[in-house]
């Protein structure tokens, strides 16, 4: 029943009910105003403690005054019962906004940048929130973010330690030191501040269980997932942020809620970032062994960070069994001690924004068993010898490489055993087999990098750091001479590995056995002839104001003694192409081409073929009209593999992968896609980039 009065205060109507309080929409005569009025169980004034804790918190939370944290006008006590009067926020809470879909960086760093001062306010004067999360962050009618709740956690938290058995916090958003029951600082506020910034990049939340001791037991133990798995779009420094502010270990954290707030707005506005961490830091990883993941899983996460088991299942089992012990309530998601916890309805819906977040209590059921028995050994059969399958070999090829989500996969011809080979989740181009057939060279940032595909290390064999631009690392067919295009400036130089470990400038490049050093235009791409005595390279032009893209194939059988020989150069007027910029294509290393233009998605765009001898270029159409990416041949010159994405599905239409006959690529019929699993490609704007392994 509703009453009419608390304190001095009018009641209008309920806003919310849960375990924890009970909030009114009230109305304050003294002013004439509308407010939020909190009401606490009257059972915590049972602890003799709790009046004395409560009178002096409750007077510095009163006192905390900054701009976006909701004003406590008033404490005080009605027939035993202590409340709170706050401002009435009319715009909503932050869960109620997540409840209509993510955040874009840029939003996100707003609210962020705004709820990192409030804390930071906060812990400089001593007060840690402990029990951030979206419903206690809300919105003012012209949709400023504010922190509501300061305190009632650590005003909770003397109630609950009657019990020996005190967890504060909300299980979704729990910082490992407070899972495990340990003193806490600022510092605890800022790992619920990260997973609050997961959830507003991602749309969830970090961790996912069936019951809130297992989300708690998952922040102790289990290592931050990586947001890029579930949005891919992010920029990649947005996983070294949200891994530091949700370190498991505090002093690995941002030190302050300003230091994750200044990070995040560096990487939406495309900046370089330097954070100090050992969760963050961008080491070498030249001969790095790789744990090579097996899986049909592309999404599966990266190999997790050992923790000391000593230090996280002893207190986990500790806090298990004395849970079990001691039995649980939960108000909304909130941890209470079971003995406490008085059964409430669920909280009905408010019109204006909930000022708590309140929920029927769902009872945690004893622990019966922790580890499972031990069954008998038994003697394993004898093994039958299968006789090993053959390797579908097609094209000339037997293995393709790729890149997923940011790293490096393997697959065979019909897209069974898929290896993922990288794990460090950064941006990869220019994937080549080496004639050895077990090694992949690849682009990283400014850096050349190979993968050793059998024994998974990776080697950093060079960076050039100072670079503005690394577009195009392409060794030759016959394996003696490597094309580089370093700020747009393509040389041709001898493939030496060692060599190529010591070059970090233009100058280490231009040496008295450098083939070519071409400046004459903006290089961006390159592929060699079968003969190794051509080269096809894009060139970037301007037209007017806008940005137009060539093939040109030059004769450099003789570059180190004349300028290189045009041969042809295409589409310009050889051909309608549709569109201006060509962000992809491949040469057979005879006389087709093949290339797409750039209509959505950063490379999507139609498909076309070209012919040398002819000099005529015609449209491909063999999935449907648009859109098409990273056109490979097969070593044969027989296939074709490619990117299709169907723009008649919309912008959500999944990204497949298809190996065709190129013979037949004209003569219509359907095809069907390389089976991998559902959703391998997550990124419609990641350039896939397959690369064939010539069969022995």
């Amino acid at each position: 029943m509703t009453p009419e009065n608390i304190g001095q205060y009018t009641i209008i109507r309920e806003l919310g009910r849960g375990g924890m309080a009970t909030v009114y929409l009230a109305k304050d005569p003294r002013f004439d105003r509308e407010v939020a009025l909190k009401v606490l169980p009257r059972e915590f004034l049972h602890d003799p403690q709790f009046r004395v804790r409560f009178e002096r918190e409750a007077r510095t939370i009163a006192a905390l005054e900054h701009s976006a944290i909701v004003p406590v006008y008033d404490v005080g006590e009605d027939q035993g019962q202590p409340y709170y009067v706050m401002r009435y926020m009319t715009g909503g809470s932050l869960s109620d906004r997540l409840k209509k879909g993510s955040f874009n960086i840029e939003q996100a760093a707003k609210v962020i940048q705004r709820l990192a001062s409030a804390l930071d306010e906060a812990h400089v004067k001593g007060i840690v929130h402990r029990d951030l999360k979206p419903a206690n962050i809300l919105f003012d009618q012209s949709g400023e973010p504010y922190i509501s709740d300061f305190g009632i956690a650590k005003l909770t938290q003397s109630q609950t330690n009657v019990t020996g058995s005190a967890i504060v916090g909300t299980p979704s958003y729990i910082s490992p030191e407070q899972a495990q029951g340990m003193a806490v600082d600022g510092r605890a506020d800022i790992y619920a501040l990260g997973t609050i910034l997961f959830e507003m990049l991602s749309g969830r939340t970090p961790y996912e269980a069936d019951t809130p001791m297992g989300l708690v037991v998952k922040h102790i133990t289990e290592p931050v997932p990586h947001i890029l798995d579930f949005n891919p779009n992010l920029p990649i420094a947005i996983d070294d942020i949200i891994k530091k502010a949700m370190a498991k270990d505090r002093e690995e954290r941002f030190q302050t809620a300003g230091m994750l707030s200044k990070a995040l707005n560096a990487a939406a506005a495309g900046e370089k970032l330097d954070l100090d961490s050992t969760l963050a830091k961008k080491t070498n990883i030249a001969r790095t062994r790789i744990a090579t993941a097996r899986t049909t899983d592309a999404a599966a996460p990266a190999p997790p960070k050992k923790f000391n088991l000593a230090l996280v299942w002893v207190p986990a089992l500790i806090l298990v069994v004395g849970l079990g012990l001691v039995g649980l309530a939960f108000a909304g998601d909130k941890l209470l001690p079971f003995a406490k916890a008085e059964p409430t309805s669920t909280m009905t819906q408010p019109a204006a924004a909930i000022q708590t977040s309140a929920t029927e209590m769902p009872t945690l059921e004893p622990t019966t068993t922790l580890v499972p028995a031990t069954e008998a050994p038994t003697e394993a059969p004898s093994p039958t010898l299968e006789p090993t399958p053959a390797v579908l070999t097609l094209g000339g090829a037997d293995k393709i490489a790729l890149v997923a989500n940011n790293e490096i996969w393997t697959i065979n011809m019909d897209g069974s055993d898929p290896v993922r080979l990288t794990v460090d989740r950064r941006e990869k181009s220019d994937l080549q087999w080496l004639p050895d057939g077990k090694t992949i060279l690849y682009i990283s940032g400014k850096c050349i990098n190979t993968v050793e595909t059998e024994k998974g290390i990776v080697n950093t064999i060079t960076c050039f750091e100072t670079a503005e631009y690394l577009d195009a690392v392409r060794v030759s067919p016959d394996g003696t001479q490597v094309a580089l295009s370093l700020n747009r400036e393509l040389f041709i130089i001898p493939f030496d590995l060692a060599r190529l470990s010591t070059a970090r400038i233009r100058r280490d490049l231009v040496k008295e056995d450098t083939c070519l050093v071409y400046t004459s235009h903006a290089v961006e791409e390159v592929r060699w002839a079968t003969d190794g005595g051509r080269i096809a390279i894009i060139l970037r032009g301007v037209s007017g104001n806008k940005r137009v893209d060539l093939v040109r194939i030059l004769d450099i059988t003789r570059c180190n003694e004349v300028e290189p020989a045009l041969k042809d150069e295409f589409p310009g007027q050889r051909f309608d192409f549709s569109g201006l910029e060509m962000p992809d294509f491949d040469w057979d290393g005879n006389q087709l081409f093949l290339m797409n233009s750039d209509k959505r998605n950063g490379g999507f765009g139609y498909l076309y073929t070209y012919n040398t001898e002819t000099h005529k270029g015609i449209p491909l159409t063999p999935l449907g009209s648009c859109c098409y990416r990273d056109v490979r041949w097969s070593p044969d010159g027989r296939y074709v593999i490619v990117t299709f994405q169907d723009e008649t599905l919309g912008a959500a239409a999944p990204i497949r992968l298809y190996l065709i006959p190129y013979g037949v690529i004209a003569a219509g019929g359907s095809f069907d896609p390389i089976p991998l699993p559902p959703d391998f490609f997550r990124n419609p704007r990641e350039k896939t980039q397959p690369a064939f392994r010539p069969a022995p």
